[in-house]
């Protein structure tokens, strides 16, 4: 558990957030429809209660396409709780569209229903913001971050920027010149670029940066010299970097990491206050029975303690940043005001 602050996987939205659950519309579920769940005692992250009676039935909304990062995550979960015998049945339930609003939209007016997860994290947050949605995230219950992945930063293999510093440099005298190549506006990659250039002084909206909507033409762009650098998850260009085609200059974490153990860190650059990871998270429906989201709760953690949960993390390369309960909802707070004014500055949000 971090005791630093962390601008990384910026957050959901403000207050506590509870989700409900996709009601049945537009979705596709895997093995028949979630239920009420039933009752029990969890046992407590820090050892405290009895053995955890299983949820009987859970519906977990994936609010992506199948395959997708949050898609990946609701399984996850659900072979792990199943895995465990924390939950008897668990089905998922893809609702896609609009960085995760449009599965909100759904979710967000059952309030009170039991039986109902919701897997989500700073895509759901920015698409929040920068849709302007009716429906926020203040109305959602927020249970626990499950896993981050951490930003990479990287140059071709033959380019004239040899450090971090080379290329702030250029970018302050003709931010134009210094095309980088991400994912989509408003996204991880795009966030962290902005909090850089913000530390550096930097306008964030002069920023040349060019949006890709896959790591894969990101690093084609890269490795034809279309553009000058790069920016995306670790393990976009975890391959290219091995191989020795593309060079990290700045991974967006405190201390090196094992995916891509050459990259300098932010501890190298002396940014220590910049830790940021993109990060996925799970929620529940607003107003629910406190002994429900201790439950909720409680179940999430003994998960995350729990072998299977370790080994998912450990196969998927995920981080392991989790974090529960009130602690959640109290980072969830700072980061949701703090990743606004990132897309403030970067002009995605008026």
């Amino acid at each position: 558990m971090r005791s630093r602050r962390t601008l990384g996987l910026l957050a959901l939205t403000t207050t506590a957030l509870t989700l409900a659950a996709c009601g049945g519309g537009g979705g596709t579920t895997d093995s028949g429809d979630g239920e009420p769940a039933g009752g029990g005692t969890a046992t407590t992250a820090d050892g405290g209660g009895a053995a955890a009676e299983p949820i009987a039935q859970l519906e977990i909304i994936a609010p992506a396409a199948p395959g997708s990062g949050w898609d990946q995550t609701a399984r996850a979960v659900q072979e792990g709780l199943q895995a465990e015998s924390l939950a008897d049945q668990v089905t998922v339930t893809n609702v896609p569209g609009a960085s995760g609003t449009v599965a909100l939209a759904q979710v967000a007016p059952q309030t009170g229903k039991e039986g109902l997860w919701m897997a989500s994290g700073l895509a759901m947050m920015t698409g929040v913001v920068t849709n302007s949605s009716d429906v926020t995230l203040d109305a959602v219950t927020p249970l626990a971050r499950l896993m981050g992945e951490y930003e990479l930063i990287v140059v071709p293999e033959g380019s004239e920027f040899q450090t971090l510093e080379d290329l702030l440099t250029a970018i302050e005298e003709d931010p134009d010149s210094v095309p980088i190549a991400g994912g989509s506006a408003g996204s991880a990659d795009h966030l962290f670029l902005g909090l850089l250039a913000q530390e550096r002084g930097i306008t964030p909206s002069d920023l040349n940066y060019v949006p890709f909507s896959g790591g894969g033409e990101a690093t084609t762009a890269l490795l034809g010299n279309q553009v000058a650098a790069g920016i995306a998850g670790t393990g976009e260009f975890q391959a290219q970097v091995e191989s020795g085609e593309l060079r990290p200059l700045l991974v967006s974490a405190l201390d090196t990491v094992e995916s891509v153990p050459d990259a300098p860190t932010l501890t190298d650059a002396g940014l220590e206050d910049l830790e940021f990871y993109n990060w996925r998270s799970i929620t529940a429906p607003a107003d629910l029975p406190q002994e429900t989201v201790d439950q909720y709760v409680a179940t999430l953690d003994a998960l995350h303690e729990s072998e299977t949960w370790q080994q998912t993390v450990t196969d998927n390369a995920w981080e392991d940043v989790y974090i529960s309960g009130e602690e959640f909802a109290s980072w969830i707070e700072e980061e949701n005001a703090r990743v606004t004014e990132v897309l403030e500055g970067l002009g995605l949000v008026q």
